[in-house]
């Protein structure tokens, strides 16, 4: 992701979070810390190969051992086409070159379709933020991945 993809990506976020979406100055702070020899963030975009069209995006923090998946997203119309899977596995990949021995990440407790995703990829539950997302005081499942380097990522999944 660059500086040019967070309108496209705004756009996907209010479509998709409209009670919770994050803001431009979110997103561009995130990105400060996404470049340099310090960069502690990987965010990264997917874009449709026939039009051009922003259709995902996802994002992850580093400190120290650990990371956090801080946001994954597809289009509506992207649901079901692994696109999803394929936005993790480069997060987890981006865990490993910061060598990450865990990762974390919050999803909606009514976000089962994210959960079913997760789960695939070996993250398992390990408690519950009450009333994170707001304004509609949904609780957050936490869930955490112990080894991302040896992950059930999309492409090791697809090779047996």
């Amino acid at each position: 992701m660059r500086w040019w993809d967070i309108a496209p990506v705004l756009e996907l976020e209010h479509e998709l979070f409209p009670e919770d979406a994050w803001s431009a100055g979110m997103f561009w702070s995130e990105l400060a810390h996404a470049r340099g020899p310090r960069a502690t963030r990987r965010y990264v975009v997917a874009e449709d190969p026939a039009t051009g069209r922003l259709v995902g995006y996802a994002g992850l923090a580093a400190a120290g051992d650990l990371a956090d998946v801080q946001t994954i997203a597809a289009a509506r119309d992207q649901w079901g086409t692994g696109l999803g899977a394929r936005l993790l596995t480069e997060l987890l990949r981006a865990a490993t070159a910061f060598e990450c021995a865990e990762v974390l990440l919050e999803v909606r407790v009514d976000n089962t379709r994210a959960q079913r995703l997760y789960e695939r990829f070996g993250f398992e539950p390990v408690g519950f933020r009450r009333g994170y997302y707001q304004p509609g005081n949904v609780d957050a499942l936490v869930m955490r991945l112990t080894d991302p380097a040896q992950a059930r990522t999309e492409s090791s999944e697809s090779n047996g």
